[in-house]
């Protein structure tokens, strides 16, 4: 990942999109507000991807210029399941709710080295008929999205902030007794010391 002080109007211009991590993979946290300044003046949109727990201590990517937030809700009540599945969520400000696309299509590249257009995010009922449908995905999706928001629901927000407090909590513990052990525990400025 660039430094947020790399992106300038003329890498933003260059750019339909950037895409940044909040908090990011090390639990950095960076304060991406005049990087979403520069990238608006350039014509770019700026997406987050994001942490839904971490949210409840953060300053919302909304508040600070995102045009979109992505993330998935795992943390919120779903179990680990060996890495998934979970619901993903996909937000984004009120001056483009409206302009979501159904379908969004990427490029692959095929076995024959060719490249493939494929859809890349949909709901599989828009391109299969019930009565031939092999799997029940669609079902499970919405079963752990609802999963996630009874878990929201049922804590409330300030029971949302006490859990991100105690993992912070636990994140702390952690990290000291690896610094006491002899080893490097990443960035000074993170999610863990929020």
């Amino acid at each position: 990942m660039a430094p947020v002080e790399q992106f300038n109007a003329e890498a933003c211009a260059a750019a339909s999109a950037v895409l940044v991590q909040y908090p990011a993979t090390d639990g950095s946290v960076q304060d991406f507000s005049g990087l979403c300044q520069t990238a608006h003046a350039a014509g770019a949109k700026v997406v987050c991807a994001s942490d839904l727990l971490a949210l409840t201590q953060l300053t919302p990517p909304g508040e600070w210029g995102a045009d979109v937030v992505v993330g998935n809700s795992q943390r919120f009540g779903v179990p680990m399941g060996f890495g998934g599945p979970h619901a993903a969520f996909f937000c984004t400000s009120a001056a483009y709710q409206r302009k979501l696309p159904g379908r969004v299509i990427g490029v692959s590249i095929d076995i024959d080295k060719k490249q493939a257009l494929r859809m890349a995010m949909q709901t599989r009922e828009q391109h299969i008929r019930r009565e031939t449908a092999t799997s029940n995905i669609c079902t499970a999706q919405a079963l752990l999205a609802n999963v996630a928001a009874s878990y929201a629901v049922y804590h409330g927000p300030e029971g949302l902030k006490r859990i991100s407090a105690k993992v912070h909590g636990m994140a702390v513990v952690f990290a000291n007794a690896l610094k006491q052990l002899g080893y490097t525990v990443g960035s000074k400025v993170n999610f863990l010391s929020f």
